[in-house]
């Protein structure tokens, strides 16, 4: 009896705690949901009806109908149909219909592919080893010279029997001694210097430059030879007020035309029989200078020849140039007729006579006063020969 009443007992319970356990299940299922008012009750943005929650409580962007949040809210630039955010908020440049560009954007007037512009900004002023000359629309003078049409005689044969005295000479004519003033003349810019007619008949005229007085071994590359007296060029960037980039200005540097005022000319002297007379006949010319260095700043020193030319290539160039007289206009000559009748100041530097070991005369004069006096004594031995050939 006790034990059926035990049983009874636990049965009891058992129901009691089931139906319990049913009863707190329905009323769960049945509760109404809670309206939430706070934003950082639903981290992830819930959907639903739920009212729009202020932007820093969602930072993901979720989803719904979600108004627009503040740009700052967004690291990450969502799209939809989010207003205009400021270039700092949007580092990565989001998506949608957004305005403005980010701040670490290229700038707008760069190019797409990332090349920054080059602008070729000529010279303020004029080099005349590379300026051509424009031809003047009218006659600029009350008379017209017909210099342009002119050639040079060719030269008188000379015998080898008749060729009874020879000597070699390499004498330096300096511009800057008074009476070799048109070696520097300025007419168009520079043109007419003597150092550019030069320069122009290698780059035009196919005279073909040497690099030594035995005319052994020729520039080949007449683009080299012009890079080396260009000056080379200035590259400077172009900024824009934010201090971008935006492109580049290329200038040309000129060549220090004003140290070349020295000449080397080398010269055979022949007393010709047959003709009963002294002959002075020019091989080669060479403009001397100091050491420049690529970016054009000269290095002061002796000065030294750039490049040799044969005169006899020159002769047809020189015949079509005339040379300055500030005496007299109406009375100018060709370069070749200035040249061949020595109507400059020079003195000798080197002589092939009494000279067995071929040196120059500064080798074993080291005075330059006496190295003077000692190219007038060679000037006076071959004066003095050709007046012995005569009988008075």
């Amino acid at each position: 009896m006790q034990k059926t009443s035990f049983k009874i007992v636990v049965l009891s319970l058992f129901v009691s705690i089931l139906c319990s356990t049913n009863v707190s299940a329905q009323g769960k299922k049945k509760a109404p949901a809670k309206k939430s008012t706070n934003s950082s009750a639903n981290p992830f943005g819930g959907g639903g009806a739920t009212p729009a929650a202020p932007s820093s409580a969602n930072p993901f962007g979720g989803g719904g109908t979600t108004p627009a949040a503040p740009a700052n809210a967004n690291p990450f630039g969502g799209g939809g149909a989010s207003s205009k955010t400021t270039g700092g908020a949007n580092p990565f440049g989001g998506g949608g219909s957004s305005a403005q560009q980010g701040g670490n954007q290229p700038p707008a007037n760069r190019p797409a592919n990332g090349k920054i512009p080059i602008n070729i900004i000529p010279s303020a002023t004029s080099n005349p080893l590379s300026d051509s000359i424009k031809p003047s629309l009218r006659n600029e003078s009350a008379i017209i010279f017909n210099v342009k049409d002119r050639n040079p005689l060719p030269y008188d044969d000379i015998r080898e029997d008749d060729a009874i005295y020879r000597q070699k000479l390499w004498e330096i004519i300096d511009a800057r001694e008074k009476i070799n003033e048109p070696f520097t003349y300025g007419e168009d810019n520079g043109s007419q210097l003597f150092f550019s007619i030069l320069f122009k008949a290698i780059v035009e005229d196919s005279v073909v430059a040497f690099e030594d007085d035995k005319f052994r071994k020729p520039y080949i590359d007449i683009n080299k030879f012009k890079a080396r007296f260009s000056g080379g060029t200035d590259t400077t960037d172009v900024e824009d007020l934010d201090r971008n980039i935006i492109g580049r200005d290329v200038r040309t540097r000129e060549f220090p035309i004003d140290s070349v005022y020295e000449f080397m000319v080398m010269k055979e002297i022949i007393f010709d029989k047959e003709a009963s007379r002294l002959v002075h006949r020019i091989i080669g010319i060479a403009p001397m200078g100091p050491t420049i260095l690529p970016s054009g700043k000269v290095i002061p020193g002796p000065h030294f020849p750039y490049f040799w030319v044969y005169y006899p290539d020159m002769r047809k160039t020189l015949a079509k140039k005339q040379v300055y007289n500030g005496k007299n206009m109406g009375a100018r000559m060709t370069w070749e007729d200035y040249l061949e009748n020595q109507h400059f100041s020079y003195y000798i530097v080197k002589t092939s006579m009494d000279n067995p070991k071929d040196q120059w005369l500064k080798e074993y004069v080291k005075d330059p006063l006496f190295r003077l006096l000692e190219g007038d004594k060679i000037k006076d031995k071959i004066f003095n020969y050709e007046q012995g050939l005569w009988a008075y």
